[in-house]
């Protein structure tokens, strides 16, 4: 299920499907009835919504549709996309759109407004997660490894920062920037949520060529350890998180930053909801502001 104002978009699952899950249905909440439908011939993995787009994606194939008319006004083919990785711009004007590319570790980026197409080699193992800024202009990926996570300029695919989600291999399940494009909040299968600071001129235009990012083989060491370089592991000179929220291992998590200045909001697959904050400054770890479980009766909740 997604949703849009009071419009929201509904594809069937699990055991008993209410509705088929080739199906894309269009429900108005104000008027409390279906006002469209999109049918297919497979299984839809994925549904993205904007004021004037519908974007369906299926296992090799996303389809983008006007919203006023239902109209198909774009097809793109894609390597295999069991999880229906998408992301569209959500900003009024042109349109971004982010989907796996055809090769493994590469995605594509469709420029709508200036008709033009990018791939960007992000990853040499499959891409397993990204995420696109509110405006289009910054793409966040990881791949299965779950190690690093890069940030690449959507219009012209520079890589402009790495940073490191740690040492062993992880699922990614979510990236998310601010609104300010000021930090980066990721979540995976190890149950710790990280937030990195985010050190990029987001003023940068499509002309503008941003600063080369460092060679990620060659780490970064100042003059008194360079007897020492090539010996110490990569991740040791790798950007880390300046700031943490410790959850459950295994669990699946869904993280966002809150309106509010500084804050996170994370939704867990069993049902939890948590909303902590984060010090800027010193980092660490996150104070919890809130914790709730959307499947307990209410006075099962944690005081």
């Amino acid at each position: 299920m997604l949703f849009r104002c009071n419009i929201l978009a509904l594809v069937g699952g699990g055991d008993s499907p209410h509705y088929p899950p080739n199906k894309v249905m269009i429900w108005d909440d104000h008027q409390s009835r279906c006002i469209g439908e999109l049918s297919f011939r497979s299984p839809v993995r994925g549904v993205r919504l904007r004021r004037d787009r519908i974007i369906v994606v299926l296992e090799n194939k996303i389809f983008v549709y006007n919203f006023a008319d239902l109209k198909l006004v774009h097809q793109i083919e894609t390597a295999p996309n069991p999880k229906g990785l998408c992301a569209v711009s959500q900003q009024p004007g042109s349109i971004v759109l982010v989907c796996p590319g055809a090769q493994k570790g590469q995605v594509r980026v469709e420029h709508y407004g200036a008709r033009k197409t990018k791939f960007i080699n992000a990853h040499t193992s499959r891409v397993a997660c990204f995420a696109l800024s509110q405006d289009g202009r910054l793409i966040a990926t990881a791949s299965t490894k779950g190690t690093l996570v890069r940030i690449y300029n959507a219009a012209e695919g520079n890589l402009l920062q790495e940073v490191r989600r740690g040492a062993d291999r992880a699922e990614i399940y979510s990236l998310a920037f601010s609104n300010n494009l000021q930090y980066l909040a990721v979540s995976s299968d190890k149950g710790t949520i990280h937030v990195f600071n985010l050190k990029i001129n987001v003023g940068l235009t499509t002309n503008d060529k941003p600063l080369p990012a460092p060679d990620p083989d060659v780490p970064h060491i100042s003059p008194s350890l360079s007897f020492i370089k090539g010996v110490l592991p990569k991740y040791f000179h790798s950007e880390w998180s300046v700031a943490q929220f410790r959850l459950h291992e295994g669990e699946q998590y869904i993280v966002a930053f809150g309106h509010e200045k500084n804050t996170v909001a994370v939704v867990g697959m069993d049902g939890s909801f948590y909303r902590c904050q984060f010090d800027p400054v010193n980092g660490g770890e996150m104070l919890q502001l809130e914790c709730y479980n959307f499947l307990k009766p209410s006075s099962d909740q944690p005081q």
